[in-house]
């Protein structure tokens, strides 16, 4: 077999998926189960588990394990069905958006999962819009058939109406709540679960055969065509906490879950399938082993072959990088990678040089497109408790905000700096790790300010408007200028006053602004 038909027949088995819910309709779960049923782990874990109870392997964080919340997306590798499966496990609770946002610009799919008694949720609804901006397909999971649920009909209505998305059942649940017994394979007409050993005349199968005539009445059948445009969602029933209608969405995804889809750059589309290597930096994790305080750079191979020790282009700075030892994880396990493939996501240790949003090429000048930063809503000064750790902590903050965790804003007129947020669980989240990794202890104290806006525009203009705002100015940490608004009123009457100058509310990463 010649390279490149083995680097095509690579590429086509990958699968590279993000798992999106509302907090608490078992996303974290789900995600451990689906390590089990593809043979990754033994034991799956439970988010709120007691005691010596085994933890989940994606929620690896002290504060996520107290919590019992996501707040970093895991990364796992591994294979099932003869496909090499790429499952990035995303925070479901809105204040880690930026983050989730990140995730989806390096997936080819979504599983969407819903509880089946509260239905479509909140933040259900915002992630799946950010998936239909980049025109992500979506496999639905309906999640807890073993409680007491909503008709499954009007579930399937809520979510075509809600999402303006068609659904096709894929599988259908036999019996529901305490009587939930397994699901109907509407494709290969068998049953799974303890459904199989069930008599005809049992009164679920009975309610199954009523159902089952309704379902082909009314509801679509699968297309693929639209499937991948997203304008049609197959919809599998099960419950992950008793591992049912796991494999039906695991096997479906063989089947039928995109190969690696072409990325945006700011030149061209980047094909998965091209012969040279390019890869996008989505995501920067501080210290995961806090013995060695490294950090860890994890990138979607876009296009080629990536083979541990080659030499790719750090399109940003233009120089050279070596991938010495680049790495396949399994949340915080991890393994050296030989190769990888478009689709493909792996780490890539290394000591601050990369940055979200950093492409990497073997030789073309090319960016990738679609990793943005969004203006944060809530604006705080930080308060250091002891004055001999300002060094330790001006570099913490800055590891920090390098990965995400915050956005950081040095004040032009010297004051301390600046941190915004989504939400004030992400200040929880800076505190704990300041303390746990850092040794730091710090506050929050309020700011005069409510808004943050990045400023473009003819350089000599921005100057001036930095001169005369002196004391509302702050750098962000790529040295861009950022304007801190007292209040929407302020920000709308700066902008009238200042036609030549451009206020922005997203900036794009790695493009410089200006």
């Amino acid at each position: 077999m010649s390279d490149t038909a083995r680097i095509t027949g690579e590429i086509a088995r990958r699968r590279t998926f993000a798992i999106i819910s509302h907090p608490d309709a078992g996303k974290t779960t789900l995600t451990e189960r689906i390590l089990r049923a593809g043979g990754a782990i033994q034991m799956a874990g439970n988010v709120r588990a007691k005691g010596e109870r085994r933890r989940t392997r994606s929620d690896w964080m002290g504060i996520e394990r107290d919590r019992g919340i996501s707040v970093v997306t895991s990364v796992m590798t591994f294979e099932y069905g003869g496909c090499v499966f790429n499952l990035l496990d995303t925070p479901g609770h809105e204040d880690f958006s930026e983050d989730t946002y990140r995730t989806l610009t390096a997936v080819d799919c979504a599983v969407m999962v819903i509880d089946a008694a509260k239905g479509i949720e909140d933040r259900t609804r915002k992630l799946f819009e950010i998936c239909r901006l980049r025109d992500i397909p979506i496999v639905t999971f309906i999640n807890k058939m073993d409680r007491e649920a909503q008709d499954c009909f009007a579930l399937l209505d809520e979510i075509s109406s809600t999402l303006a998305l068609d659904t096709s059942p894929a599988t259908w649940p036999v019996g529901r709540a305490a009587q939930f017994a397994g699901t109907y394979d509407l494709r290969t007409k068998t049953l799974h679960g303890a459904a199989a050993e069930l008599p005809q005349s049992d009164a679920r199968m009975v309610q199954l055969s009523e159902e089952l005539e309704l379902v082909q009445a009314a509801l679509p059948e699968f297309e693929r065509d639209s499937f991948d445009a997203g304008h049609l969602t197959p919809v599998f029933f099960g419950s992950a906490m008793k591992e049912i209608g796991v494999t039906d969405l695991l096997d479906a995804l063989v089947a039928y879950g995109p190969a690696p889809r072409a990325q945006p750059s700011e030149s061209r589309a980047v094909r998965a399938d091209e012969d040279q290597v390019t890869a996008l930096i989505f995501k920067i994790q501080a210290n995961m082993d806090p013995n060695h305080r490294d950090r860890m750079a994890f990138a979607r191979v876009c296009s080629g072959r990536l083979t541990r020790g080659m030499r790719l282009k750090h399109v940003r700075t233009g120089k050279p990088f070596a991938l010495h030892t680049p790495q396949f994880f399994f949340a915080r396990d991890r393994q050296l990678a030989e190769e990888a493939f478009g689709g493909d996501v792996v780490g890539i240790p290394n000591h601050g040089t990369l940055r979200i949003g950093d492409t990497l090429t073997e030789n073309e000048d090319l960016r990738f497109t679609g990793v943005p930063h969004f203006a944060p809503e809530i604006l705080r000064r930080v308060r250091l408790d002891d004055a001999m750790k300002a060094k330790k902590l001006r570099q913490a903050l800055v590891e920090l905000a390098e990965e995400g965790v915050v956005q950081l804003f040095r004040p032009q007129d010297g004051l301390p700096p600046i941190v915004g947020v989504v939400g004030t669980l992400q200040l929880d989240v800076l505190q704990s790790r300041l303390q746990g990794e850092y040794g730091v202890a710090i506050g929050f104290e309020s700011t005069p300010f409510s808004l943050a806006r990045w400023i473009t525009g003819d350089r000599a203009k921005i100057e001036a408007f930095c001169m005369a705002n002196r004391s509302a100015m702050a750098d962000d940490l790529d040295g861009d200028p950022v304007f801190l608004a007292s209040s929407a009123f302020m920000m709308r009457r700066t902008t009238e006053m200042t036609p030549d100058l451009a206020f922005h509310a997203i900036k794009q990463i790695g493009v410089t602004q200006g």
